[in-house]
This record gives structure tokens, C-alpha cells and sequence, in this order.
């Protein structure tokens, strides 16, 4: 008897496509289906319609269950486009966590990049206002829920314009470009 080997899949999924395989009726968006032509295997973690990066797809039960139980702790690095600069009092409260939808989220790290990171042009591109800065921080968390990134870095005082999700666990974007995907081991 030969076991069927796991499939697992990095993919940099694009804005505006949603991290399912079937097209919600009515809706515009993209779905994994237009890029991914591989039996069998499901996303890992979502990324929201908005948010870019990394997302994980498998067709291994357990390693999809490992990857999205948050007792695990597996760190999801993020890095996050936000108006105005945060000052290091803003940082602090994202790495103490922050009230999310009246519950606190776990110890997080936060950094303010020193430079814009190397990252292809979003399409549509990211809104910018002459009068107002942005800047990027790289967020680490531990724990995944919906819209987190967003609503902590709002909590602070900061509105994210652009998000992109680039290291979950061991695996990153590298080599992998948007709408891109490659099989890992």
C-alpha cells in the first residue's frame, strides 16, 4: 500500500481575491480558483479580500489544524502600511496588546521599519494624501483573528492603508512574487 504524499502550498495571494476556491454569488472578487488549479487543498489561516501575502494551503488535515490552532502560537509576521509615523508609546501598546471587539489581544512585536520594504506595486495602488505620512510597521503575532492587524493598529491611533502578510511559521514570500505559487516539503 503507498501513502499518498501531503501537498502543501505557499501562495502570494493578491489583493482583492478571497482566500476561498468558490465565488460568493454576486461578488466581483477573485477567488484561489483563478490561480491555483490543485485538487484537494485548502488555505490554512485566511487573509482578508483587502490584505496581501502569504497564505498556506494543504491537503493534510493535521498540519492545516496545527497551523490554525492558536494554543500552537505559530507566529504570522505582517507588515503593515499605517498613516502618520507611530511614536514608541503606540508600539508599546501593540507589543502589551490592545482591546480588540472587548477582548485583549495577546503580547504581539512591533517595529517601526526603518525604510518602505521592497514590495511590488499593489493594483488598484494604496490612496495616499499629500498631507499625511505613512509609515510601515512589522507586526508578529501569535494568534490569528479576523481583521486583527487592522483593528490593533486602529486601536492605536493608526488606520492601515496596506497590509501584507510575509513569514507564517518557517515559510515567507520569498521567491514567490503576487499571484504566484510554489510547493514546499
Amino acid at each position: 500500500m503507498t501513502m499518498k504524499r501531503a501537498r502543501t502550498i505557499l501562495f502570494w495571494k493578491p489583493y482583492g481575491v478571497l482566500c476561498q476556491f468558490t465565488r460568493e454569488a454576486g461578488t466581483e472578487h477573485a477567488t484561489l480558483a483563478e490561480y491555483i488549479d490543485v485538487p484537494g487543498v485548502y488555505a490554512a489561516g485566511r487573509l482578508d479580500h483587502d490584505s496581501e501575502g502569504l497564505v498556506v494551503l494543504t491537503d493534510d488535515g493535521a498540519l492545516q489544524h496545527l497551523l490554525t490552532d492558536p494554543r500552537r502560537g505559530h507566529e504570522r509576521v505582517y507588515w503593515a502600511q499605517v498613516e502618520r509615523v507611530p511614536e514608541e508609546a503606540a508600539l508599546r501598546r501593540l507589543r502589551e496588546g490592545v482591546m480588540v471587539q472587548g477582548k485583549r489581544t495577546l503580547p504581539a512585536k512591533a517595529r517601526l521599519l526603518e525604510a518602505e520594504p521592497e514590495l511590488p506595486e499593489r493594483v488598484p495602488p494604496v490612496r495616499h494624501r499629500l498631507n499625511v505620512p505613512t509609515a510601515w510597521v512589522e507586526l508578529t503575532l501569535t494568534e490569528g483573528r479576523n481583521r486583527q492587524v487592522r483593528r490593533m493598529t486602529a486601536a492605536v491611533g493608526h488606520a492601515t492603508l496596506r497590509l501584507v502578510r510575509v513569514r507564517m511559521g518557517e515559510w515567507t514570500l520569498e521567491g514567490l512574487r503576487p499571484g504566484e505559487w510554489r510547493e514546499v516539503r
